[in-house]
């Protein structure tokens, strides 16, 4: 074939570092977009981005000579100086080391569009750890509880 063609749906789950709850609901939106906005440059397309104070979800459709590990590494780096930079929070931001990503099929987008937009209800009912571990066990992925989430010491 003389071209490359894909769809590749992923979602991308990552944490405040030690899950702390420093994402302000004032700034959140802009943070969102910003998010968004460093995923587009790559030439992915971002479908949603949302999240609470302690963790974002994106969802997101990637373009197969983009690596789901460099996309996060660049959009975390990138994000969390943007909010150092514009001094958004009180102490130094960072996000947590590692990621969550979650592939989909083309039917599942909306129902993955639609849970992502509505964090804020979810999280009412569940904490990001239960919601994590449910995601972990939904798609089977294998993990070390000792490594799982970065904890204050």
């Amino acid at each position: 074939m003389a071209n490359t063609y894909a769809q590749i749906y992923l979602q991308f789950v990552f944490a405040v570092k030690y899950r702390k709850a420093l994402i302000h609901p004032i700034w959140k939106v802009e943070l969102n977009g910003v998010i968004g906005n460093l995923i587009n440059k790559t030439g992915c397309k971002t479908y949603i981005v949302n999240g609470v104070e302690d963790h974002m979800h994106c969802l997101v459709s990637l373009r197969p000579s983009v690596s789901p590990s460099e996309l996060m590494k660049s959009v975390k780096a990138k994000s969390s100086k943007y909010i150092n930079d514009h001094k958004l929070t009180a102490q130094r931001f960072e996000w947590q080391r590692g990621f969550g990503v979650f592939s989909y099929s083309k039917v599942a987008v909306d129902n993955v569009f639609k849970y992502i937009e509505r964090q804020e209800k979810h999280h009412k009912r569940e904490t990001f750890k239960e919601e994590y571990l449910k995601l972990l066990k939904e798609f089977e992925v294998e993990y070390d509880e000792a490594y799982l989430f970065e904890d204050l010491i």
